[in-house]
């Protein structure tokens, strides 16, 4: 039984240091503002990380001030604002959810439009992720906002 305990101790001794040593890593470059990612369409390590942090930090934003923010059509490709929505979608406000749901339905406009560099595959991802979410604002939407029409 003492073996046992040993054994875990040192295997949360390891799994500690690794994170903690992943950390120590992660922050030997400039620490990018939180919302870097927004704009972040590749699939490297720095970009994946950077639109984790963009996402922790739409999701941590009480106030929802971002609802609001103008989206480039790379903010949609990157699927930050679009999986952030989906996430708050309980919590926003009527009037958020109706400006998130036209925000969603157009993003397959603005990303075809945008000329930006996108990938034909990445414009259709952001697209049906766009249209996937303009559905569950629009199902949250009459769940909650009956009279509140925008």
């Amino acid at each position: 039984m003492l073996v046992v305990r040993r054994l875990a101790l040192l295997v949360s001794a390891l799994v500690a240091a690794t994170l903690l040593g992943g950390c120590a890593i992660g922050s030997l470059g400039p620490d990018p503002s939180p919302r870097a990612g927004l704009d972040c369409v590749d699939d490297s390590d720095v970009c994946v990380r950077q639109r984790g942090a963009a996402l922790r930090s739409l999701m941590a934003d009480k106030s929802n001030k971002w609802v609001r923010e103008p989206a480039t059509p790379a903010a949609h490709a990157s699927g930050v604002r679009l999986f952030a929505y989906r996430g708050k979608r309980r919590e926003l406000s009527c009037a958020d959810l109706h400006h998130g749901k036209r925000e969603a339905e157009q993003a397959a406009t603005g990303l075809r439009r945008s000329g930006g560099g996108l990938t034909p595959a990445q414009i259709s991802r952001a697209s049906m992720l766009g249209a996937e979410v303009a559905r569950e604002l629009a199902g949250e939407i009459r769940r909650r906002c009956r009279g509140a029409r925008r």
